[in-house]
Order: C-alpha cells, then sequence, then structure tokens
C-alpha cells in the first residue's frame, strides 16, 4: 500500500508540474526574463526562447499537455488495476454486493477520491501558484519541461500536425500561442493591478494615457498658428540676438512675412555660439535648421515614434490644403503622456478669470469649448480653436480693441488685439448686455 501511495504522489506531482509549466510559460514577462538572462541567470537564459518565439511556446504548452493527459491516463489506470481491488472487499462487506459488483463499487469510488484530489493538488493548487507569480515558476519548471519536451517530441509532432491540419480543412489560420492582448484588456489589467495596490493611482493614469496615446491627432496636441511666436527672416541680426536674449524659448520658427511661409527654425545656441565666435551676420538665414511637416490627422503615437526615428523635436502641423495649422513638440506629446509638462510655446494653461463686477476675462489662448463650459455659452468653434480666433471668425472680421460684441447671446469687449487676433475679451455680466 505504501508503494501504491508514493506511485499516485508521484502523479499527481507530475500533473502539478506540467500544469504549473503551462500557465507560467504562458504568463511570463519576457522583459523580465530578458534582464534577469543579461544579469546572469541560467535558467532565465533557458526560458526566454520559448516564450519569444511562437513556434517554441507553442511545442512547450503541448508538452505540458500531453504530460498532463498521460499522469491522468496512468494515474485512473494503476488506481483501478492496484487499488480498487484491495478495496473490494470492504466495499462487499458494507454493502452486502456480490464480489464483482463491489469490485465495481470500489473502482468507481477510487476514482472519484483521486479524481478531486488529482484536481485540487494537481491541477488548482498550482494554477494559482503559477498566475501569482509566472516568471518565477517558468524558471523553476524549464529544465524537467525540456526534458518533457525532448521525450514527447514523436507524439508532439504527431498531435500538432494532426491539430494543423484540421484547422486547415476547417480554413481556420494556426497562428501558435503568443502573448497578445488588446488595448482593453490591457486597461483592464492595468486597473486590476491598481485595485490590488500594484499600481499607484497616478500610475494608473499615465499608463491609461499612453494606451489611448494614439486616439489623439497632431491637430489636437499642437500649437496653433495663432500662438507661434515666429522671427520673420528679414529681422536684422541683432535684434534676432536681443530676442533671443530675453525669449524664453530654445527655439524659434522663422518665417517669410507670415506664418503661411515658415522657411526653418531657429536654435538659440546657435545663435549663442555663433556671436561668441565672433561672425559679424546680417542674416540669420545660414543658422536656420530645416523643419519638418506633418499631416495634422497623424496619431499621436506614430507622431512620437516619427520624431524619434529622425531625432527632431518639433515639426509643423499643416491640413488637407498644405495650409500650416500650427507647430507640434516633442513637449507636446509628451505632455499628453505624464501631464504637466511645460512646452516651449504654451506657457502657463489659459484659464478665465472673475472680476470683482461680475465679468469674466477670457484669454484669446483659451480653447473655445473650454470658455464655452465656463459661460454655459454655446460656442461651437473648430477643432483646437482658441477664443482669439473664434471671435474673428464669428464677426467677419478682426474687431478692434474697445469694441463690443454679441455672440451666441453672449455680451462682451474686446480688451487686447495683436494682429488679426483677439489676445483678451471681457464677458459683460447678463445685466449689462449691448442693447
Amino acid at each position: 500500500m505504501l508503494l501504491a501511495s508514493g506511485i499516485i504522489a508521484l502523479l499527481i506531482l507530475l500533473t502539478a508540474l506540467f500544469v504549473a509549466a503551462e500557465f507560467a510559460a504562458v504568463g511570463a514577462r519576457r522583459s523580465r526574463l530578458r534582464r534577469l538572462a543579461e544579469d546572469g541567470s541560467a535558467l532565465a537564459a533557458r526560458v526566454l526562447p520559448v516564450v519569444e518565439d511562437p513556434h517554441a511556446l507553442d511545442r512547450y504548452i503541448a508538452a505540458s499537455q500531453v504530460g498532463i493527459t498521460l499522469c491522468s491516463l496512468i494515474l485512473g489506470a494503476y488506481a483501478q488495476r492496484a487499488i480498487a481491488p484491495r478495496f473490494a472487499p470492504l466495499v462487499e462487506g458494507v454493502s452486502g454486493l456480490d464480489p464483482e459488483s463491489a469490485l465495481s463499487t470500489s473502482a468507481v469510488l477510487v476514482l472519484l477520491v483521486l479524481t478531486t484530489l488529482a484536481m485540487v493538488a494537481g491541477e488548482l493548487i498550482p494554477k494559482s501558484l503559477a498566475l501569482q507569480d509566472p516568471t518565477r515558476i517558468a524558471m523553476w519548471t524549464v529544465v524537467p519541461m525540456q526534458w518533457a519536451e525532448r521525450a514527447f517530441a514523436w507524439s508532439i509532432d504527431f498531435l500538432n500536425g494532426s491539430g494543423n491540419l484540421i484547422l486547415r480543412l476547417m480554413r481556420v489560420k494556426t497562428t501558435g500561442h503568443r502573448h497578445v492582448h488588446s488595448p482593453e484588456e490591457i486597461e483592464l489589467l492595468i486597473a486590476e493591478s491598481r485595485d490590488g495596490g500594484l499600481l499607484e493611482p497616478r500610475e494608473q493614469v499615465r499608463l491609461h494615457q499612453a494606451l489611448r496615446l494614439g486616439l489623439r491627432t497632431a491637430r489636437e496636441l499642437m500649437v496653433s498658428r495663432e500662438r507661434l511666436a515666429a522671427v520673420d527672416a528679414s529681422t536684422p541680426f541683432s535684434e534676432v540676438l536681443r530676442l533671443v536674449a530675453t525669449s524664453p524659448y530654445s527655439r524659434l520658427p522663422v518665417c517669410r512675412g507670415s506664418v503661411d511661409e515658415i522657411v526653418g527654425v531657429l536654435h538659440t545656441k546657435d545663435v549663442v555660439i555663433d556671436f561668441v565666435s565672433g561672425r559679424q551676420r546680417t542674416s540669420v538665414l545660414p543658422l536656420l535648421r530645416p523643419i519638418a511637416r506633418v499631416h495634422d490627422s497623424i496619431p499621436a503615437d506614430h507622431l512620437l515614434a516619427y520624431m524619434r526615428d529622425r531625432r527632431i523635436h518639433q515639426a509643423l502641423v499643416v491640413g488637407e490644403d498644405g495650409r500650416i495649422e500650427g507647430m507640434i513638440t516633442l513637449e507636446d506629446v509628451v505632455a499628453e503622456l505624464l501631464g504637466g509638462v511645460s512646452d516651449e510655446f504654451k506657457g502657463a494653461p489659459a484659464r478665465a478669470i472673475l472680476l470683482e463686477d461680475g465679468s469674466v476675462r477670457l484669454p484669446g489662448a483659451m480653447r473655445v469649448e473650454q470658455a464655452a463650459q465656463v459661460l454655459g455659452a454655446d460656442w461651437r468653434g473648430l477643432p483646437n480653436e482658441t477664443v482669439g480666433g473664434f471671435i474673428p471668425r464669428m464677426v467677419g472680421s478682426a474687431p478692434a480693441t474697445g469694441e463690443h460684441l454679441t455672440i451666441s447671446g453672449v455680451p462682451l469687449i474686446v480688451e487686447a488685439v495683436e494682429g488679426d487676433v483677439v489676445s483678451s475679451a471681457l464677458v459683460l455680466p447678463p445685466n449689462e448686455g449691448v442693447e
């Protein structure tokens, strides 16, 4: 009886090994295994090729499944042959059944008990352990699993080949096992990690923003053309030097006449180095660096990869007609990920200010949708449009400073105008509307 118990325990232990290895291989983190392998872990170096190659992972899991099946079959057959006959006399004495019926009943009872034991100790417990720490379990089980994979090689080839043949007949594409999750599944995993205390709320927000980065476009993140601080190419070099010394920006777009003809970008570092070298310049054109152009509909994640591959920090954003709509910097995209990252052209966030007399000062750089929310007004601007561009568009011309206007039922006074753009407007209290 002691030998029989040992054989049963060994079969359940082998089942647990195969179950744990299967779940651990699927759940192991490749990045962590790669780091451990680089640090000298021989076990991590063994597991890494398995999880990185879908075909190798498919064979690894097939070996686990063959092992689980064989252990279960051997356990059932051994229990029926070696253990059931020993309990048959006990069943016969208790139930009064004939010897043949008692043997059958004993076999059924032994199988039920061993099946329950095998499910708990051989499947449920190792599965839970493997899901809690898949990387460590994958490393612990990789050596016996590689032995099993070599031992079951012929059966793996036969079974995988048969399965793939049936799938091809059903016109189902075979892809093998891969670590693939949809964005929605990743968001669920992130939320569960936060609920479980593995992630701080801020970390969860940043990861969520990273997943949603592809939903934002360059137009939504850019600095609009009305807010670009551009230098005219005809500006004397001495004046440019003064602008560089007093400007908070490290890169300035340079145009000919208007922002529709931006010819390059001027790095303040280049101006300083050129000035220190003692050269006598009359124009900034020789110091200009080329500037890339991107379509306004390019997703932010693609834009980030584009700027990283070309090692650029800014690009012009153009619309369908080729018109320059604004400029986007690397800081704009990073701010979408991290939040609160200041960039060179936006400065502090534009906010409405409530004055003592009940009026509201709207900065021209404020987004139209933000202003509409503050005022409760039915203002509907273009994508990424600011108050400074919205007001002239609604009235059909550039208003003058001090001019009284009513836009969609909202009375206001134009406080300041820069060029054709309103830089500040004062929304009057309801009882002081324009007659």
